[in-house]
């Protein structure tokens, strides 16, 4: 069983729009999607897609808490909400037919010290011996940058295995609370050394650095690139054709779900989570991607990482 922790959960509405003008009235397509939101509900709604049993832990507030929850029990994942005073936050995509997306995502509710500790509080008591606990997503109005590393340490008393799927100052705050696995993208990881990424070999540079400071392996999505898995013992490269894109909403948490579900470790579990990421930016959307979706004869996995490689 995985557990996800979202600290800053949402419901995102999706419009495809022919064309994004500023000043214009657009005339979306037929068929808007409404979707449960959030980086570590994405994560639950992906590893129930697989097959494998999730709970949720979220804070949860008025009609668009409630909608979230009945959203996510339609499609298998189990919730435990945390009351809040405050109404879960609601995001807008307007997707292009090129793939682009331009996104609005909403602050979210302030969270009280009470209502924060009571979520961290309800992830060490929860039921169900998971073997993962990804606490994942931005951090709402209320709790500070250390709350994170909080719950790592919280998490770590369930006897699970945690990762990290968070930036900036949270994700520097949790590194010395030793998460076994953290998971940014090529921006969140430039972000965490301070300086620009302009090879594939900075960027194992960089994920080495993050080691050093305190995570097990790094997982690191760097979009048409690939994903990066960078732990003590050395570094993986893999790549999986997309082909077009529609999407790329929660394709980085769908290949989280896709890593986590192939227990966590390793090449195999590298292959997972590109056949996922890649899967999931053919769907509309936020969808997450089914077995049915995945290509895992597309994925290439190598140690001879292509250091000089530019990333752009």
């Amino acid at each position: 069983m995985i557990l996800t922790v979202t600290p800053n959960p949402s419901l995102d509405r999706t419009y495809e729009v022919p064309s994004l003008g500023r000043g214009e009235v657009l005339r979306a397509a037929a068929g808007d999607r409404v979707d449960p939101g959030g980086k570590g509900v994405n994560v639950s709604r992906a590893v129930a897609a697989a097959g494998v049993r999730t709970t949720a832990v979220l804070p949860l507030g008025g009609t668009p808490g409630a909608l979230l929850a009945e959203l996510l029990g339609a499609q298998g994942v189990d919730v435990t909400a945390v009351s809040i005073a405050g109404q879960t936050r609601s995001n807008i995509s307007l997707a292009e037919p090129d793939g682009t997306l331009t996104k609005v995502n909403a602050a979210g509710p302030e969270l009280s010290a009470r209502e924060a500790a009571l979520l961290l509080d309800t992830v060490r008591t929860c039921a169900g011996a998971p073997e993962w606990i990804a606490c994942c997503g931005s951090l709402p109005p209320g709790p500070g940058p250390g709350w994170y590393a909080e719950l790592v340490a919280r998490a770590r008393e369930t006897g699970a295995r945690v990762a990290v799927d968070t930036s900036g100052p949270a994700l520097l705050a949790a590194l010395p609370a030793r998460p076994d696995l953290v998971k940014p993208n090529a921006a969140e990881l430039a972000e965490a050394v301070g300086r620009p990424l302009a090879t594939l070999g900075d960027a194992v540079k960089a994920a080495g650095e993050l080691v050093e400071r305190g995570a097990g392996a790094v997982l690191a999505s760097l979009g048409r690139h690939g994903q990066l898995l960078v732990d003590a013992e050395g570094a993986l490269h893999g790549t999986a054709p997309a082909g077009a894109v529609r999407s790329d909403v929660g394709a980085g948490d769908a290949a989280l779900a896709g890593f986590l579900t192939a227990r966590g470790t390793g090449p195999a579990a590298l292959a997972r989570a590109l056949a996922h990421g890649a899967a999931a930016v053919r769907l509309p959307g936020s969808a997450m991607p089914t077995p049915a979706d995945l290509r895992p004869e597309e994925v290439r996995i190598t140690q001879d990482i292509p250091l000089d490689l530019p990333l752009h």
